[in-house]
């Protein structure tokens, strides 16, 4: 970085009563002012903005960058799943609504489901059409638990096994487009899916020894699984 360069009027060695206009006494402004010639320091580097910590492999911030950046033990991962299981049940009792609350690790981030009870049957409207409600649902709790902790959340919300069967599903189509894939030698484009969904499909075209991609903006944002 370039060195600023200071300059202080010796009061000795120059008129008082003359004024320079590139300089400034101390004594004048009780502080040193730079020389109007002198170069301006370097910028600060500005920061690259956050990705989508839900998907992976092609995104700048991914979920291999993001467990780079703070290695996560499981006793926080369960500090996690219980600050959110907290604020669920407390939500679901102010709304008046069933439903019990599991929480789990999975791989490198909390897993916490809301399930049915004895009592009765999680509402589904909880899932939502195409599973936005579960998603905001999973947003705020996420918030809850980095307002308790202090840290930014990835915990993983389930309503009612919505996403478990999702996932299973999800991996037989790309379980088939891999095998596509292989056979063709050519690049394949999936339907749009959500940040969770190319997530899962990128799991299982990495475990297959291919490469996959998202293209495409939300909420049109796509996978391409690409040939070896």
């Amino acid at each position: 970085m370039t060195e600023q360069n200071n300059t202080v009027v010796d009061d000795t060695q120059t008129d008082p009563n003359q004024t320079n206009p590139s300089q400034t006494t101390e004594a004048q402004t009780g502080e040193t002012v730079p020389a109007l010639d002198a170069p301006a320091p370097d910028a600060p580097a500005t920061a690259e903005p956050a990705g989508d910590d839900d998907d992976t492999v092609d995104d700048t911030v991914d979920e291999a960058g993001e467990a780079r950046r703070r290695p996560t033990k499981v006793a926080d991962l369960e500090r996690e799943g219980e600050v959110a299981a907290d604020f669920l049940e407390t939500l679901l009792d102010i709304a008046d609504l069933d439903g019990d609350i599991d929480v789990d690790v999975d791989g490198d981030r909390a897993a916490v489901s809301i399930v049915d009870s004895d009592e009765g049957r999680v509402p589904r409207r909880l899932v939502g059409q195409d599973g936005k409600v579960l998603d905001a649902l999973q947003e705020l709790t996420r918030l809850a638990v980095q307002s308790a902790t202090g840290e930014r959340s990835r915990l993983m919300l389930d309503v009612a096994g919505h996403r478990a069967e999702r996932r299973a599903s999800l991996v037989e189509v790309a379980h088939a487009v891999i095998e596509q894939v292989k056979a063709s030698g050519e690049k394949a484009e999936l339907e749009p899916m959500t940040a969770f969904e190319r997530k899962v499909v990128h799991d299982e075209v990495l475990a297959a020894g291919l490469t996959s991609e998202s293209d495409g903006v939300e909420p049109r944002r796509f996978v391409v699984v690409l040939p070896a």
